[in-house]
């Protein structure tokens, strides 16, 4: 009987993953659940549950950014696809090392506009106040601040907090980036 109550619960308070931009840290068809209290919050390296802006359906996605930290993305010939965040907007620029994406072809192109969108060359942005950068864990298939561009604090719906579905799965979500020395051309 408990088993059954678990189960409606997770179909019915449960968010669906739709699609593989979070591949391959959650995949279509888990089912994940939001942190209680969560909803407006953002901490980096979060993935969180969001409603872009112009667009109706409910997001997952990986915060990279925070107000006033610059970002951009960069291509070199060793590495395509670096992504790069100056935390505060001061000191050391770092590398976003995430181990999800190192399998990942990188077709992504450079970015950032003024609107955290894609762009024709790399360039550090500020991140706005109220606002934050996103991507999809696997970025070649993802639209997210590269396509939306920032998103708005205001419109996270929850931090996931578990994975609950399949069951065979760890409810760990995992797969978090870390910050590590860049030293490559400055963009």
């Amino acid at each position: 009987m408990l088993c059954l109550l678990a189960g409606v619960a997770v179909t019915a308070l449960g968010i669906r993953v739709d699609g593989t931009s979070m591949a391959p840290t959650l995949h279509q068809g888990d089912r994940v659940l939001a942190a209680p209290g969560s909803a407006g919050e953002v901490r980096r390296f979060d993935v969180v549950l969001l409603r872009a802006t112009g667009k109706d359906a409910l997001l997952v996605k990986r915060v990279i950014g925070l107000p006033g930290d610059r970002v951009a993305i960069v291509s070199t010939p060793d590495e395509p696809f670096q992504v790069l965040l100056q935390e505060g907007g001061k000191g050391p620029v770092h590398r976003v090392a995430a181990p999800q994406w190192a399998a990942q072809a990188h077709r992504t192109g450079a970015c950032c506009t003024p609107e955290g969108t894609r762009s024709a060359r790399a360039g550090l942005r500020t991140v706005p106040e109220g606002a934050f950068f996103y991507l999809g864990d696997n970025p070649d298939l993802s639209d997210d601040s590269r396509a939306y561009g920032w998103g708005e604090i205001g419109r996270v719906e929850g931090r996931v907090g578990v994975r609950a579905f399949p069951v065979s799965s760890s409810p760990d979500i995992g797969n978090r980036p870390v910050l590590e020395e860049y030293r490559g051309p400055s963009p």
